[in-house]
């Protein structure tokens, strides 16, 4: 799995590509990976999903949230970066989704 480390107005996040991985494995995958003495450090970690697109956000303590203002800024960033979406304008799913 690739990793990134954006940085947007004072908060950090690690994101990536959404692995198929179970919730209960994504969560301990954030944690493990948030921490910042043992792992790489970070406020939170975005999965990006792109067919719909959608930023799936997650706390350092594993827990979903429904947006992160300065979360979406570095999503953004990282599709322009990585070339996956170069649009001035599109449409974002995001929250947990039952």
């Amino acid at each position: 799995m690739e990793i990134n480390k954006y940085h947007g107005c004072g908060n950090d996040f690690l994101i990536a590509m959404d692995p198929p991985l179970s919730q209960t494995q994504k969560k301990q995958l954030v944690i493990a990976l948030c921490e910042r003495h043992t792992g790489i450090g970070a406020d939170g970690f975005i999965f990006v999903s792109m067919h719909p697109l959608e930023m799936k956000y997650y706390n350092r303590d594993g827990s979903r949230a429904w947006m992160c203002g300065n979360g979406i800024r570095c999503f953004a960033k990282y599709l322009w970066d990585t070339g996956r979406l170069r649009k001035q304008h599109y449409i974002v799913q995001s929250g947990p989704h039952h």
